[in-house]
């Protein structure tokens, strides 16, 4: 697999609609996941998340 964005890009999960921006990349094997951090309005702190590759759009 081809790693399609680069540190620092802001992307959108196709799970949740949330925009992120990527962290870091985890290569597992074949696969890559992507290390993605995005600011929780309601609790005023910065959350972290690790979502597959394929989960992710680009965001506008």
């Amino acid at each position: 697999m081809k790693r399609l964005f680069k540190k620092g890009e802001r992307v959108r999960s196709r799970r949740d609609g949330k925009v992120m921006e990527v962290l870091k990349y985890i290569k597992n094997k074949s696969e890559y996941f992507v290390e993605c951090a995005w600011f929780d309005l309601e609790k005023k702190e910065m959350r972290t998340r690790v979502l597959q590759q394929e989960n992710l759009l680009k965001a506008s």
